[in-house]
């Protein structure tokens, strides 16, 4: 609820707009499969075999498993994507006015998607240099943007130098793995696949290696210019290792962000990190825009959420539809009218929208490798209807103070989703009301905001032009079936008076 202490509630917003993590607008990269290298000719010696180079217009399909070299070979094709042709789109990114570039791994590794490190602290040659890392954080800084890397620290690659040596039972790093009989190969592998020995966490080396030390690699990076990190797998690292991870990032630079994939409920974790990957809401969403959950057990499950689980954390947190580990929106949701709905409250409930590369262009695919196309330009026109919805949703969530760094109310309602988002400013309030359903729904609902004046009027900003009444508390609204609409209440005096001049 509202508490009546503006001037605890003035500080408390202005202190989370003041924090680039709060609400932030994420765009993800996968740095081989965005912008082609204009030196690509001269690169082509990078990706002999068992590397494959592809077309641009070639689309990933899955292949098969390589026995000498203990890799899919879908995961060894590339496209010829670097840090270098990447910079080349920066003003795109920022016409698409995102806070935070979000980029998949890029250290030294054998394969595409570089979640099987050889080196943590060499960038993997195809993507350039960390001279090249470097200069993209500048730029980005320059721009008033943010970078965030993707951490992969449960586990290596099997051809890094440190588990090869640790291969000889009288290494130096022998146990920095674990190695053993009772296990099927020999060591412990993350999800048994073969290419991915599991890093040993309770070794202190270990953790002087990966975060503690001045030279760490969680330290090295922020040192160079990064904001933060996506710890991938975070639910495999533990609440206590997360604990440590976090503090000594944040000793390194103050403001920088941790955020978990965490496929979790994100109560526990938002104790260890700053954020989570909230896939939760995912489901959530999902699940009401098919009608497997009604509107009235959605909106309980979110206020639940909320109430549980912090808003400060969720702020922090990124709202994921899809990314590289998912299909694609338009392959989970063909009906465009389900996409939208589902982005909405991607964009309105608390936290930080992460936008999947290409999905503002409408791009299509299912599960790895399928979403994991090449970026296609082509479609980025004036015409294309889903670019241009999506940046009204940006525009909204940017604009939008409540939306981006505001509290949440949830609204009582039977038949529509339904909640407020608002600050200490009355005049910043937004509702929104989602109808997923097959049919029109009209509804009385409580909205329990002391300072919504009766007879109020609003102002549709998205979605359904819809006449709403306020009467003591209580808003009468008839909504449209798969529609939404996002009301602000006008404040400002018509003529001299407005009921509004002392909340």
């Amino acid at each position: 609820m509202k508490t009546t202490s503006t001037i605890h509630i003035t500080n408390k917003y202005q202190s989370r707009e003041q924090d680039f993590r709060n609400g932030a607008i994420v765009y993800q990269v996968l740095v081989d499969r965005f912008v082609q290298s204009v030196n690509l000719e001269g690169k082509k010696d990078l990706y002999t075999y068992p590397k494959v180079l592809k077309s641009w217009n070639d689309m990933p399909m899955p292949g098969h498993f390589m026995n000498d070299v203990k890799y899919w070979s879908h995961e060894l094709e590339y496209f010829g994507g670097d840090l270098k042709s990447l910079a080349t789109k920066l003003d795109y990114l920022k016409t698409l006015n995102i806070d935070v570039l979000y980029l998949n791994p890029i250290f030294e590794s054998l394969s595409n998607h570089k979640y099987d490190a050889t080196d943590y602290l060499k960038i993997s040659t195809e993507y350039g240099t960390f001279e090249d890392l470097e200069s993209l954080s500048n730029e980005l800084h320059q721009m008033n943007m943010k970078i965030i890397l993707d951490g992969v620290f449960n586990h290596m690659g099997v051809g890094s130098t440190l588990f090869q040596d640790a291969l000889n039972p009288n290494s130096h790093y022998r146990d920095w793995f674990y190695f053993g009989d009772q296990y099927p190969k020999g060591v412990r592998l993350w999800a048994d696949v073969n290419s991915l020995p599991e890093l040993n966490l309770e070794n202190p080396a270990v953790k002087d290696f990966l975060y503690k030390k001045e030279d760490s690699v969680i330290r090295s990076y922020l040192k160079a210019g990064v904001d933060g990190w996506r710890l991938d797998v975070a639910f495999d690292l533990g609440y206590q290792v997360l604990r440590e991870l976090t503090d000594y990032a944040h000793l390194e630079k103050e403001g920088s962000l941790i955020v978990g994939e965490t496929w979790n409920y994100p109560k526990e974790w938002l104790g260890v990190m700053d954020g989570v990957m909230n896939f939760t809401l995912r489901e959530i969403i999902f699940n009401s825009i098919k009608g497997d959950f009604s509107p009235k057990r959605t909106n309980h499950l979110l206020n639940y959420m909320v109430s549980d689980s912090g808003i400060d954390g969720l702020l922090k947190s990124w709202n994921v539809l899809d990314n590289h580990d998912t299909d694609r929106i338009n392959h989970r949701l063909p009906s465009f009218e389900d996409q939208m709905l589902a982005q909405v409250m991607q964009f309105t409930f608390p936290g930080s929208p992460n936008l999947y590369y290409g999905t503002e262009l409408g791009m299509e695919g299912g599960n790895d490798p399928l979403n994991r196309a090449p970026m296609r330009w082509d479609l980025n026109n004036e015409d294309n209807k889903i670019l241009k919805w999506t940046k009204s949703l940006i525009d909204l969530h940017q604009n939008e103070r409540a939306i981006k760094v505001g509290d949440y109310l949830a609204i009582e309602s039977e038949g529509l989703i339904a909640f407020e988002r608002y600050t200490d400013q009355v005049s910043d309030t937004i509702l929104v009301f989602i109808n997923p359903t097959n049919e029109d729904v009209s509804d009385i609902v409580l909205v329990p905001d002391s300072s919504l004046m009766n007879y109020s009027k609003f102002k549709t900003i998205l979605g359904e032009h819809v006449k709403v009444e306020m009467l003591a508390g209580l808003l009468k609204i008839r909504l449209p079936k798969k529609s939404f609409t996002i009301l602000k209440p006008l404040t400002e005096a018509k003529e001299s008076y407005t009921p509004y001049k002392r909340v």
